[in-house]
């Protein structure tokens, strides 16, 4: 049986190759055929796309905090779910964002591959309201 940590380490290695941007560990950690749906946007975000995005340095992440990450295993797959607070440029714009997300791994060429990324941003709370006495 696939031991969760392993899993878990893998998507570490994620989220640390976003943040160094290193296009290489990414490359190894991704599946060929990885689907990233955009937090931001809601787009589809293909492996080759990714990279580029980071091997051009269009997009930046100066910090990924990850919380609350569960795993479920099936077989030879796991369902990562959790929240993440995450701050970086994207064409030199600054951007912060919290999101929920799904991250699903296979077991493939000896190690744990992502093959699907989604996230939900998780809007901020409403400003309180002012009240006059």
């Amino acid at each position: 049986m696939a031991d969760p940590a392993d899993v878990l380490a893998a998507e570490s290695r994620f989220f640390a190759a976003l943040v160094s941007g290193s296009v290489d560990e990414l490359n190894q950690v991704l599946a060929d055929d990885f689907m990233l749906i955009d937090v931001m946007s809601g787009s589809e975000v293909l492996k080759p796309a990714l990279l580029e995005a980071i091997g051009s340095r269009q997009l930046e992440f100066e910090r990924i905090d990850p919380a609350e990450s569960r795993v479920r295993l099936y077989d030879k797959s796991a369902v990562i779910t959790g929240r993440t607070s995450m701050a970086g440029r994207f064409a030199g714009a600054p951007f912060t964002a919290a999101s929920r997300y799904t991250h699903v791994f296979v077991e493939q060429q000896g190690g744990w591959r992502m093959v699907a990324a989604q996230g939900t941003q998780i809007a901020p709370p409403p400003p309180a309201a002012k009240t006059t006495e």
